[in-house]
C-alpha cells in the first residue's frame, strides 16, 4: 500500500514539474504560427504600396514585381522598328483586388533622384478634364533637355510626357506625373493607347483600371521606357485591355540615358538645358556619334526621313491651309471625316480651317488613327 503511494506521488511530481514547460512551448508554437499569419498578411495588404511608395530606397526599378507577375526589362526585347511591344501576352498585371469600378487615382512620391515613379488610377468620366489643359511648361523633370533635331513633328526632341494622359485625369503641371520623353515615345507610343482608353470610357461610361510605370536603369535620369497596363473594370476586360512597353527612343537620335544628352546628324541647336536634380551641363554635340553607353539606344541614323512614322518628318504641305475639327479638351485635331470626331462633346469641338503647323504651334497634337 506504502509503495503504491510513493509511485502516486512519484507521478504527480513529475507532471508539475513537465507541465509548465509544455505549456510554454505551446505558447511559443501559437505565438509563432500567429506571427509568421501576420506577416503573411502584412505583405499581401502593402503590395500596392511599395509599388506606389516613394522610391526613396528604389534606384533601379527596371525589375520589379507587379500584382500577379514581374516585369523585368531584360526580357524586353530590343526597340526595332516598332514604338511598342507586347508584355505578358497583353495582359495587365492587375489582381482581382485592385480591380474596382470606384475612381480614384495615385502618383507615386518622386524618388531620391526626383524621378518619376507608377501611377495608378481606376478612370471613369467623373475624373475626366472639363476644361483646357493648362501650362506645364515650368515642370523640368529629370533628363530634361530642351534640344532641337531636323525631320521630328515640331523639331524637339523631347516632350513633357504625361504617365497618365491629361484626357484621362486632368492632371496639368504634375510633377509626380510627367517624364521626360522624346516625341516618338509620347506620340508614336503612348498616345494611341489614352485614345484608346478615352474612347472606350467615353463610349461606354465604364471604369479602367490604369497603370504606367516609367522604367528606369540603375541611376539613370531618363527612362528607358514605360509599362502601359489597362482593363475595363464593368465588363472584367472585354471592352478594353492591354499590356505594353514603350520605347523611349527617337529614330535617328542616340541618346544617353544617365543624363538625357543626345546626338544626330539632323542636330539644329539647343537653348539651356535642365535635367532636373542632374549634376550633368554637357550639351549636344550634334556630331551623331554614339557615347557608347550601355544604356543608350541607337537607331540609327537616317530614320528621320520619315519610314519612322508621323513623327519621323514634319508632313509635307503642313503650311497649306485645311479644315480640321479640334478637340479643345485633349489637344487633338482631326480630320472632319475622321471616325474619333463623332466622340467628340460639343463643349469641346471647335471648327478650324487654318496650317497643321499653325495648329502644333498652338500644342495641338495631330490623331494617330486620321493622321492628318
Amino acid at each position: 500500500m506504502r509503495k503504491n503511494k510513493l509511485i502516486v506521488l512519484l507521478w504527480l511530481s513529475l507532471l508539475l514539474l513537465f507541465a509548465p514547460a509544455c505549456q510554454a512551448s505551446n505558447s511559443v508554437d501559437s505565438q509563432t504560427t500567429n506571427s509568421s499569419q501576420i506577416s503573411s498578411e502584412n505583405v499581401s495588404d502593402s503590395t500596392s504600396e511599395e509599388i506606389l511608395s516613394s522610391g526613396e530606397n528604389i534606384q533601379d526599378n527596371s525589375s520589379y514585381a507587379t500584382g500577379l507577375g514581374a516585369f523585368d526589362l531584360a526580357n524586353v526585347p530590343a526597340y526595332s522598328g516598332s514604338p511598342y511591344c507586347e508584355i505578358n501576352g497583353n495582359c495587365p498585371f492587375f489582381t482581382n483586388e485592385e480591380m474596382t469600378a470606384e475612381s480614384f487615382e495615385s502618383y507615386g512620391e518622386l524618388d531620391s533622384l526626383g524621378r518619376c515613379q507608377t501611377c495608378i488610377a481606376s478612370i471613369g468620366t467623373d475624373l475626366m478634364p472639363t476644361e483646357k489643359r493648362g501650362n506645364i511648361g515650368n515642370v523640368h523633370p529629370t533628363g530634361w533637355h530642351l534640344v532641337k533635331y531636323a525631320g521630328i513633328d515640331g523639331n524637339y526632341l523631347y516632350n513633357r510626357c504625361h504617365l497618365i494622359g491629361y484626357q484621362l485625369t486632368g492632371e496639368n503641371a504634375n510633377t509626380r506625373n510627367l517624364i521626360t520623353g522624346t516625341r516618338y515615345l509620347n506620340v508614336d507610343g503612348m498616345l494611341n493607347f489614352e485614345n484608346k482608353t478615352a474612347d472606350y470610357i467615353e463610349s461606354t461610361g465604364n471604369h479602367v483600371m490604369y497603370r504606367v510605370t516609367p522604367i528606369f536603369e540603375g541611376d539613370n535620369l531618363l527612362a528607358s521606357g514605360v509599362l502601359m497596363e489597362a482593363k475595363s473594370v464593368e465588363d472584367s476586360g472585354a471592352g478594353l485591355s492591354f499590356c505594353v512597353y514603350c520605347y523611349n527612343v527617337q529614330p535617328g537620335v542616340t541618346i544617353d540615358y544617365a543624363t538625357g544628352d543626345s546626338s544626330g546628324p539632323e542636330f539644329t541647336g539647343s537653348s539651356s538645358s535642365n535635367s532636373g536634380s542632374s549634376s550633368s551641363s554637357s550639351s549636344n554635340s550634334g556630331s551623331g556619334s554614339s557615347s557608347g553607353s550601355a544604356s543608350s539606344y541607337d537607331s540609327g541614323a537616317g530614320a528621320s526621313s520619315g519610314s519612322a512614322g508621323s513623327s519621323g518628318a514634319v508632313a509635307a504641305g503642313s503650311s497649306a491651309s485645311s479644315s480640321y475639327v479640334l478637340n479643345t479638351n485633349t489637344k487633338k485635331f482631326h480630320r472632319p471625316s475622321c471616325g474619333s470626331v463623332s466622340t467628340i462633346k460639343d463643349s469641346n469641338r471647335q471648327d478650324y480651317t487654318g496650317s497643321r503647323q499653325d495648329l502644333i504651334n498652338q500644342g495641338y497634337e495631330p490623331c494617330k488613327k486620321c493622321n492628318p
